[in-house]
């Protein structure tokens, strides 16, 4: 089967070969320079959309901006499409997010309209040259984000870009240029208007990055966080707190945006706050419970090695519990003997961490013992005595059972 990267490069071939100039361009380009494995490849080329849906067929081609010049080329099973995009030039943004209309142009006009001069760059996968119009290698060495152009003008054409820039410094750990990072402090209060879904997109490749402290760090001196969570931007006025925030982003060893966000909002949010700024940035709501669930029970991991064993193992049997433990690491470090005690519990067999229950509800029925709203309190009681050891077997499990009962009739009737 055809690789992503082989695919590209018989696109870009098949482009020569009716005499079009054609380059990989964009992020496939800049990771290749870093050393890193393009996720994927774009094509820009000289050829017209309908060239390219004539060379490629129909059924082989999809439109997916025809109007902006770009043209999904049908690649290896399971992959997605590859995007030819046709060389151009944008006009006015009135949206601050996508330009009214294109001029379909050439290679270096292409290069200029792009947001970022490591994003600006072609490379020749043919004579394996890269075509370099903004200087982006020069930035890629330095390590430097910078817009291409004036950078007010490139923020002020795609207010995306603002945020794009963090992610872009967070995912290399590069800096931002000072032109680029005194315009995002100047417009940061205009990224309101992006989707709340590119928004939360942008963020969660922030914070789920392991470099995610950076990333937060720069969200906060662009003002940008004051824009997309002022929930969270109320730490910035407590110096000693931001810090502590920081510091706990640094050690989460783990790559998971509810860990991340649970460890920024702790002490600061209440649980159906945090699951609130989830819905906000249109986060899946598998994300939104776990990072509600963890803000919930990250302070008592701080006393994880006191708490009763039945309340930690209902703990540590959640399908939260590696990131519940990794949250609580990065708070408290491995030394501490709570997450020793997280970690241990966690490395027990599954039969001993989590046994089956003695009885059931069924079992309680096959008993006699009528169903109501006791049943799942009763369930929860002899939960705790088996994970105690009081209770080893079935029959134990439905004497204590009648015996609860009885306890529970012989109170006082409440009025």
């Amino acid at each position: 089967m055809s690789s992503p990267r082989q695919f590209a490069l018989d696109v870009v071939t098949a482009l020569r070969g009716e005499g079009f100039e054609a380059f990989w361009a964009g992020g496939c380009v800049r990771d290749q320079l870093l050393g890193r494995e393009p996720k994927d490849y774009d094509v820009a080329t000289s050829a017209r959309p309908d060239i390219v849906r004539a060379l490629f067929g129909k059924r082989r081609t999809i439109a997916i901006g025809a109007a902006f010049g770009v043209i999904g080329v049908l690649g290896p099973r399971g992959s997605s499409p590859l995007e030819v995009a046709t060389f151009r030039t944008d006009g006015v943004y009135r949206d601050g997010r996508h330009p009214d209309s294109v001029a379909f142009s050439d290679a270096e006009h292409d290069a200029q309209r792009r947001d970022f001069t490591i994003n600006g760059l072609f490379y020749d996968p043919v004579a394996e040259l890269v075509v370099d119009y903004v200087d982006g290698q020069r930035d890629l060495a330095a390590g430097v984000v910078r817009a291409i152009g004036d950078p007010r003008r490139r923020f002020d054409e795609d207010k995306l870009r603002l945020l794009r820039a963090v992610r872009f410094a967070t995912t290399f750990d590069f800096e931002i240029e000072a032109a680029t990072l005194a315009a995002i402090c100047d417009m940061a209060p205009q990224t309101t208007i992006v989707s709340a879904e590119r928004i939360g997109a942008e963020l969660r490749r922030i914070l789920a990055n392991p470099n995610r402290a950076l990333g937060m760090r720069l969200l906060g001196e662009t003002n940008l966080l004051e824009a997309v969570a002022p929930e969270l931007a109320g730490a910035l006025a407590e110096p000693t707190a931001w810090e502590a925030a920081l510091g706990r982003l640094e050690n989460l060893a783990v790559e998971s945006l509810p860990a991340a966000l649970a460890l920024a909002s702790v002490d600061r949010l209440s649980p159906p706050a945090v699951r609130e700024l989830c819905r906000t940035w249109r986060l899946t709501n598998k994300e939104g419970r776990l990072a509600e669930w963890l803000v919930e029970h990250l302070p008592e991991m701080r006393h994880a090695a006191e708490l009763p064993w039945p309340r930690l193992q209902r703990l540590l049997i959640h399908s939260g519990a590696a990131e519940l433990t990794a949250a609580a690491a990065a708070e408290q470090g491995e030394a501490s003997p709570h997450v020793r005690r997280l970690r241990d519990t966690l490395a027990l067999a599954p039969a001993e961490l989590d046994p089956p229950p003695l009885a059931t509800g069924d079992d309680l029925k096959a008993a006699g013992i009528k169903p109501g709203k006791h049943f799942a309190v009763l369930l929860e009681h002899l939960r705790d005595e088996q994970l105690l050891g009081r209770l080893s077997s079935r029959e134990e499990a439905l004497v204590a059972a009648a015996e609860w009962l009885a306890r529970r009739r012989g109170r006082p009737a409440e009025g």
